[in-house]
């Protein structure tokens, strides 16, 4: 059993973070991700202060052209509009994986600058390290005058639904003056002021080589970087705290590693990569061996975003829903005995050929965290990331916590014993042969670190 003692560390833990407070009225939930789409863009036609979106990445297709259209027709219409994206640095000025760098989102960004000379809309790369490889911006939330839409989705066609396929995520409108003045600033002091922070609309950028110094700097600016506000709400009302982060140590990684044992009923965790760094899955251990039950809800690996259909093309990218579904197979195998009693609940998303991208935790009926936080190696030791904890002590959003996790489980099967997962020997030729070239070199430890 978890001490007395360290529970309370735990529980003391979150009862000092600072917390803003919450209207219930003022939370929405979207459901569909379409939805998200709309609201996006009905607050961006109804802006009155300013607009500031901040995803990986702002795709150059039909949903993308959509949002950066309606920025800009926005400040036409309203000059006084403060406007600003941000979008990862590196991201932006490739292709797709596997594909060319030939006419990439920067460069749009760039003809969208030249074809409205006379309209201010910057578009600002944030390195967060020399190499995408070894992070990326993956701070997410759109504020728009006094509101946050919060999501773990990018702007593009699958993230937002335009056409026939959608990526599966979360969708969360939080009005609340404080919660986006806070989000706002730091924003714009850390990342639009940032020392290695540079125009993507702008052609004469600097190259990515030229710069690494002051990536390198930049980096840990970052990585001692936080919100620094007073709260104005106590622990028996509505809430939300603001979390930001990069490095093993960042305040939200302590948040997560605080928020896991307070659990006295139920932990329920979205993921789409399985790979847990090992200090979760020590926990989720713990709280199973205390008796409390916990539900992990992960994308099938054929509605991971980096499934390649057997009737395409292989490429090596392709191989990694197969190495997250070896993880779970693996983690399910140690814990089958909990598994069999209930305790453990492992649900598989999937629908059709559409993706999933879900994160986030809900700790019993008192606490939901909203993140883009994959809850994996990358996200605890390389990425920026952010979130937002809601903590509900009066159960006020049960009916709206419920109703999302019942839309989220309508596409689940639940996985009853680890021999239901496909082992290695299962797997098309291609992927079975490169998986066991690397575990012989080991490379796939290096994978699991940072993708």
């Amino acid at each position: 059993m978890l001490s007395k003692f360290k529970r309370n560390k735990h529980q003391q833990h979150l009862a000092l973070l600072p917390k803003l407070a919450q209207s219930v009225d003022d939370v929405t939930v979207f459901f569909e991700p379409a939805d998200c789409r709309k609201i996006l863009l009905q607050k961006i036609a109804s802006a009155t202060r300013r607009i500031c979106i901040v995803a990986l990445y702002m795709e150059q297709d039909d949903a993308g052209r959509a949002i950066l259209s309606a920025l800009y027709e926005a400040k036409k219409q309203r000059p006084e509009l403060e406007i600003s994206v941000l979008v990862d640095w590196h991201r932006a000025q490739r292709g797709r994986i596997g594909d060319t760098a030939a006419n990439t989102n920067a460069d749009w960004y760039c003809r969208m600058a030249q074809e409205h000379p006379d309209v201010l809309v910057p578009v600002y790369g944030v390195p967060v390290n020399t190499r995408e490889a070894l992070g990326v911006l993956h701070f997410k939330g759109f504020i728009i005058d006094d509101a946050v839409l919060y999501s773990g989705a990018s702007i593009n066609d699958v993230y937002l639904h335009q056409h026939d396929k959608y990526r599966y995520d979360r969708y969360q409108l939080i009005r609340n003056p404080r919660l986006s003045d806070i989000m706002y600033d730091w924003i714009q002091l850390n990342l639009v002021q940032g020392k290695a922070v540079y125009r993507l609309d702008d052609p004469a950028r600097p190259k990515s080589p030229e710069i690494k110094n002051e990536i390198r700097q930049y980096r840990q600016d970052l990585r001692s970087s936080s919100y620094n506000f007073q709260g104005d709400a106590g622990n028996e009302e509505l809430a939300v705290t603001p979390l930001v982060g990069l490095g093993k140590t960042s305040p939200l990684n302590k948040a997560i590693f605080h928020l896991m044992p307070c659990t006295e009923h139920k932990l329920t965790i979205c993921t789409p990569y399985f790979n847990l760094p090992a200090v979760l899955v020590r926990s989720i251990i713990q709280l199973l061996r205390d008796g409390k039950q916990v539900e992990i809800i992960v994308g099938d690996k054929t509605a991971n975003d980096f499934y390649i259909p057997q009737d395409q093309p292989f490429k090596i990218i392709g191989a990694l829903p197969y190495l997250y579904e070896i993880n779970l197979r693996r983690f399910m195998s140690r814990l089958q005995y909990y598994v069999n009693s209930g305790q453990l609940i492992i649900r598989l998303w999937k629908d059709d050929d559409n993706s999933y991208h879900l994160k986030g935790m809900w700790v019993d009926d008192e606490w939901i965290l909203l993140t883009g936080n994959n809850l994996n190696p990358r996200a605890w030791r390389l990425d920026l990331e952010n979130a937002i904890l809601i903590h509900d002590p009066q159960h006020q959003l049960a009916a709206t916590r419920e109703k999302e996790l019942a839309t989220i489980r309508q596409h689940t099967t639940v996985v009853h014993h680890y021999r239901d997962l496909q082992s290695i020997a299962e797997y098309p030729v291609k992927v079975r042969k490169l998986i066991r070239r690397l575990r012989r070199i080991r490379v796939d430890r290096l994978i699991s670190r940072i993708l």
